[in-house]
């Protein structure tokens, strides 16, 4: 009959939903948890309420959310990143020297995404084809591009052009605008075979290669774009302070990695979303805001983060004993 349906079509619902459940995990409490805080951050800073306001913490959330993507997409894959901090710096000051030259702003974009890309699929060919672990190589990678960064630009220095920083950094939410047009391309890029093999390769990856998935090429571009976004949180860095700092982006490595942990995404990969390192790394943003308006010490703010995080990486745990 032509109206009828196959029993794997009627199992496909059913399938699918418990995959979305097992990926995305306890995300329902999570976006609880980022309303509660943005309804802090608001009464603490009304002003959060206005388009430059918004515009404003956008801004500061905007590297934070990008280098969260760049270390997810990793750890999904069942890798991480120890160099995502260096790839920010190395942004940054590519950015702050080539911007001002005769390359303009158009050539010094196009120098920071080619460095990015360039660098993170080199780090994904050694892994792969080495099969070295992905935190040694990254580790190492760290040194390298600080190093490359430091070179480039010995001292804080450089600029980038006026109008550039008023527009990213100005009182529109032009960055925010920005970070929609990221994840819609990470969904059209989620739709394409190795968008889609992102999972299995994580989850599985002896089982995706038996399947036919190319797994190297899956882990290789997984890495290009992890220092896509990365150097590119650094070309917004350097817009924000309008020049650029060889160390700038060291906190970035370890604040990526917390803003993932917290959005769900799992170590051993195959486990989580993006838009729940989205979520984490908003939520990191929004705690590291309010805490400073409640005067917390940096000492406080740090002890603070760290058990915040322990809970949230705990807690699920705990559940899934149960």
């Amino acid at each position: 009959m032509s109206g009828a349906t196959t029993p794997a079509e009627q199992a496909a619902p059913p399938l699918y939903w418990q995959v979305q459940r097992r990926r995305n995990g306890d995300l329902f409490g999570l976006f609880a948890v980022v309303v509660v805080f943005l309804a802090a951050y608001g009464f603490l800073f009304p002003g959060f309420f206005t388009l430059p306001g918004f515009a404003k913490f956008t801004q500061s959330w905007f590297p934070l959310a990008l280098v969260a993507m760049a270390q997810a997409i990793l750890m999904l894959t069942g890798g991480i990143s120890l160099a995502i901090g260096a790839m920010v710096s190395l942004g940054a000051v590519i950015a702050a020297t080539t911007m001002a030259g005769p390359l303009g702003v158009g050539g010094g974009t196009a120098v920071v995404a080619l460095a990015g890309l360039g660098i993170g699929a080199a780090t994904g060919l050694i892994v792969v084809k080495l099969r070295l672990p992905a935190i040694v190589v990254t580790l190492a990678g760290s040194f390298i591009v600080g190093g490359a960064a430091l070179l480039i630009l010995p001292r804080p220095g450089g600029a980038v052009p006026m109008w550039l920083s008023d527009m990213l950094a100005g009182n529109t939410p032009v960055a925010f605008l920005i970070l929609v047009v990221i994840v819609v391309l990470w969904k059209i890029y989620l739709a394409t075979p190795l968008g889609l093999a992102i999972y299995a390769a994580g989850e599985n990856p002896v089982g995706a290669y038996r399947s036919g998935i190319r797994v190297d090429r899956v882990l290789v571009s997984a890495y290009a774009i992890s220092g896509l976004l990365s150097a590119c949180a650094g070309l917004f860095v350097a817009a924000q302070t309008g020049s650029g700092d060889p160390v700038i982006g060291t906190a970035f490595t370890l604040n990526s990695i917390a803003a993932a942990v917290l959005g769900g995404i799992g170590f051993l990969g195959g486990q989580g979303s993006m838009r729940g390192a989205l979520a984490g790394s908003l939520l990191l943003s929004l705690m590291i805001s309010v805490m400073f308006f409640l005067g917390f010490t940096p000492v406080a703010q740090y002890v603070a983060q760290g058990l915040i995080i322990i809970g949230a990486v705990a807690i699920p745990q705990f559940r899934r004993k149960r």
